[in-house]
């Protein structure tokens, strides 16, 4: 089946996201961004699960082929890629798949200036077919669509830049010892940042305990928790505050309390934009009604599924004057505009 770009960057079978695909894919992006900017490079990142490497090598090699610099950061989360990009006004790539299985997987694209939102993903799929058409780089592929020996595969090595910015903006924004005498059970499974986080919560004073480390790709959904009893049970036997952890290319939290109860993330985001002291709050219609019972927040935007329309919403209240503008989605994802 073709690839296509759904409420979050392209997604696909593994199988279907061949090396031509996304080498495609990602010179239509490049294309589509320096019509709007101009970037010497492009941050690149990736999760934990089995075809990332080789689909990070076919985005590579794209880039290349744009007359761009790959400034690869490596296995990391895709809120810090996209940060590392942001701050530094180039676009960033990150391979994931997020929450779903490992025989699929995906790529998310950024601007500059934020996330990739309806209008850019279809430019960027008006690019992508006309390349095709032309049969761009043809030669380079076999029948299946893998690389010819020789072909793409620039040589990358990753730095901790990326990594080492996402963790200070946490620790430098929380007091060093909030966290102090508090016991933090973290559920590392095959999350591509179950040992920053793990750290960042130390560095905050917490006494972390972590479980559940997997060698292969665990599809953590946190809308959709598997096996919660695991988690509740984790919880008393280490006798914590709390059981944390993120999905697999962690922008999306998952929060167990003291009693073993999943705290839901649409419930999480209304408890953070209340700690942020948010004048406006976007969120999809899909979300808990409490946003609005909770008589906290003088604005509410509701919005259609998915974080592209819960982002034009935010930048629409930023651009009426909005001081604390934040958004957040069911799965917990939570997103800052102001």
């Amino acid at each position: 089946m073709p690839l296509k770009f759904g409420t979050s960057g392209v997604r696909g079978l593994v199988t279907d996201m061949t090396d031509r695909e996304c080498y495609l894919y990602t010179r239509a992006f490049v294309q589509y961004v320096r019509e709007n900017a101009q970037p010497a490079s492009v941050a690149i990142a990736g999760d934990l699960r089995s075809s990332t490497p080789r689909i990070a090598e076919a985005v590579a090699a794209a880039v290349v082929d744009e007359s761009l610099t790959v400034d690869y950061q490596g296995f990391i989360a895709t809120p810090a890629v996209m940060n590392y990009g942001i701050r530094r006004e180039i676009p960033s790539i990150m391979v994931t798949g997020s929450h779903i299985p490992d025989d699929r997987n995906g790529i998310k694209f950024n601007m500059p200036w934020g996330e990739v939102l309806k209008p850019d993903e279809a430019e960027i799929s008006r690019r992508y077919a006309a390349l095709k058409a032309d049969g761009e780089a043809a030669g380079d592929f076999e029948a299946d669509g893998s690389f010819k020996p020789g072909a793409g595969r620039p040589s990358v090595e990753s730095d901790n830049t990326a990594r080492l910015e996402y963790a200070s903006r946490f620790t430098e924004f929380f007091p060093s010892d909030c966290l102090k005498g508090r016991k933090v059970v973290f559920y590392q499974h095959s999350s591509v940042s179950r040992d920053v986080l793990p750290e960042i919560l130390e560095t905050l004073g917490a006494e972390v305990v972590r479980v559940g480390r997997s060698d292969t790709f665990v599809p953590v959904d946190t809308e959709a928790v598997q096996q919660p009893e695991r988690l509740a049970a984790w919880v008393e036997e280490n006798r914590a505050d709390a059981l944390v952890s993120a999905d697999g290319d962690a922008d999306r939290p998952l929060v167990v309390d003291e009693n073993g109860k999943i705290i839901r993330g649409d419930v999480l985001g209304i408890l953070v934009a209340a700690f942020l002291g948010a004048d406006a709050v976007a969120t999809p219609i899909s979300c808990n009604t409490a946003l609005e019972k909770s008589d906290r927040f003088p604005v509410t935007i509701r919005t259609r599924i998915g974080s592209p329309y819960v982002v034009e919403a935010m930048n629409d209240a930023v651009s009426g004057r909005g001081r604390v503008v934040v958004g957040y989605e069911a799965n917990g994802g939570f997103l800052t505009a102001s």
